[in-house]
């Protein structure tokens, strides 16, 4: 897990290149604070910001040059079956370090782009051509790995994050549609897109070739086809698929604990942090120690400390127990604004980002993680209740676009999802899978995470799970009024049916109360802030928090949009 950057340019000197991407890789330097180093040629300039998880050795450090000298790679994150696919690369190759970047680079040399479809793991990837100079950029199949960047006739310059672009001189411009779509629909962009204009993503499963001579024709292509794939998926038996899916659980678990450092895990009292606990619990090597991480908020109505305490009570891990105060807010909203670089979700986020802090106060890297069973499963309310709503528990509207000024609002241009399966349920999971809630949570959770040094693992995200859970028909995700059906048979052979059958509870803080409340003046200091934007309404904006206040708190999700705006586009 690490920070990469890199400028392709004929136009630009040595020197300037290397004048900017010092600026880069300092704007990450929180993503790798192990190592920091440099490469440059004639016309490419790579860098790299080092966390240090396999092989820990100077050797594995990054820019890493291919044995025959030709190419070179920055690499950000695991790949988690590394060992399998050098031991097919070892008649090939004389393999140098024990790293899984060596093992990336031999791949593509051998296999050229194909050796995508081998891997597992997370993962963005720049490789550079010395003798046909060009460039290869890749990203993993969800998109749990950023990849940023930036292009024209005179350069292309990416990176691990919107800050580092930046700082190699790129404007901070707006993009008025995203903005206006955030804050007209609450949707945070296009898999290509990013909130400010001329900088785009690498969309997750695409892969890209940049040729020098040609910067500004970048033409990301597909490379992982997960609507074929699924539609590939023969059907199987509640038996087989118990089984199936149990030993693949199993695999995906037992492989994410391959690091060279301390693990640890964040863990809620839900369904799938508790199926999590007890795989651990399961796979765990006797060589390797695991200490858990939970946040609580000293809120009977909103805190799990008491389910993660007993889901732990029987289990060798110590339970690091971290406290979200409503006084601590305002600061860790500043903090983590100029860390994201984009909006970011509302006090869950900043109670989350307390717990890399914990880990990596302790010396622990590496954390895992329960995300991906609710897109896999189809456990949100709204994929069964018919109300179209695309936030859990929630009833009333999350936004409130009557604020914005219809010359403002003219730049919204609602997004239109593709439906490429018959089942109104999978068309929803496919949406929420590739468009909106895992894109936006893996974005939050990778910033808060290398904020602190730490590392992020998903393993129910392992393609292999979430192919297999996807594909299954509706009932077996949804029956007798029970979310996540097929998932709760299987997790009764691991945890209590009290935790198993348990309706789903969603991960909150008590964001709605300490608005109106404790946070109540610094608050109504940012919404006045808000209203001052030349493209919001300052009487509508007013009567709204004013309602709020009086008692109108079904969400707070808006007024969470105010406060993110003005944090953002102040600085």
């Amino acid at each position: 897990m690490c920070g990469i950057a890199g400028i392709v340019s004929s136009s630009l000197s040595l020197l300037e290149r290397e004048n900017l991407l010092h600026r880069m890789l300092d704007a990450q330097e929180h993503r790798g604070p192990d190592a920091k180093q440099e490469w440059h040629d004639q016309c490419c300039s790579l860098g790299h910001n080092r966390l240090s998880i396999i092989d820990l050795s100077t050797a594995a450090n990054q820019p890493m040059q291919s044995s025959c000298g030709r190419y070179r790679i920055v690499f950000n994150g695991e790949i988690y079956n590394y060992i399998e696919i050098r031991n097919e690369l070892q008649p090939y190759f004389n393999f140098h370090t024990q790293s899984d970047t060596e093992v990336l680079l031999n791949g593509y040399i051998h296999w050229g782009k194909d050796f995508l479809h081998r891997l597992n793991g997370m993962f963005s990837i720049a490789i550079w051509d010395t003798k046909d100079r060009k460039m290869f950029i890749a990203r993993d199949r969800f998109g749990v790995k950023p990849f940023y960047y930036c292009t024209d006739a005179a350069r292309f310059v990416f990176a691990s994050e919107i800050k580092t672009i930046w700082g190699a001189g790129i404007p901070k411009i707006p993009n008025n549609k995203i903005w206006a779509n955030y804050l007209s629909f609450g949707t945070y962009g296009l898999p290509h897109e990013t909130f400010w204009t001329g900088i785009h993503q690498l969309p997750a499963g695409h892969y890209a070739e940049i040729k020098s001579n040609s910067l500004n024709a970048v033409q990301p292509e597909l490379w992982y086809d997960f609507v074929s794939r699924v539609n590939g998926i023969e059907p199987l038996t509640i038996s087989q698929l118990q089984k199936q899916y149990t030993d693949l659980l199993n695999d995906s678990i037992q492989l994410r604990f391959r690091a060279d450092v301390p693990l640890g895990m964040n863990v809620s009292g839900g369904l799938d942090s508790s199926t999590l606990i007890a795989l651990i619990h399961k796979n765990l090597p006797f060589s390797k120690k695991m200490e858990a991480f939970t946040f609580y908020c000293n809120d009977v109505n909103y805190d799990e400390l008491p389910w993660v305490e007993a889901l732990l009570k029987d289990k060798p891990y110590s339970l690091n127990k971290v406290l979200l105060q409503a006084e601590n807010i305002p600061q860790l909203i500043t903090e983590i604004a100029e860390n994201q670089d984009e909006p970011f979700g509302g006090f869950p986020t900043l109670a989350y980002s307390l717990l890399f802090q914990e880990a990596g106060k302790k010396g622990i890297k590496v954390l895992l993680d329960g995300q991906g069973m609710d897109e896999a499963w189809a456990g949100y309310d709204y994929y069964h209740n018919e109300t179209g709503g695309v936030i859990q528990g929630v009833t009333s509207s999350p936004v409130r676009p009557e604020v914005l000024l219809p010359e403002f609002t003219q730049f919204a241009d609602k997004e239109n999802y593709v439906q490429p399966f018959a089942s109104k349920m999978q068309n929803m999971q496919y949406r929420d899978i590739f468009y909106t809630k895992i894109p936006r949570a893996l974005r939050f959770n990778d910033r808060i995470s290398m904020m602190h040094g730490t590392e992020l693992r998903e393993p129910f995200l392992d393609y292999r799970l979430m192919e297999m859970a996807f594909a299954q028909s509706d009932d077996v995700k949804f029956k007798g009024g029970n979310t996540k059906w097929m998932l709760r048979q299987i997790s009764q052979k691991l945890i209590s049916d009290k935790v198993a059958l348990a309706p789903k509870r969603p991960l909150q803080t008590p964001q709605r109360e300490w608005i109106a409340g404790e946070l109540n003046a610094y608050v109504s200091e940012n919404i006045g802030k808000f209203s001052q934007f030349d493209f919001v309404n300052k009487i509508k904006v007013e009567k709204i928090w004013q309602e709020y206040i009086k008692g109108n708190q079904d969400n707070s999700f808006y007024i969470w949009q105010w406060i993110n705006t003005v944090v953002l586009l102040e600085n």
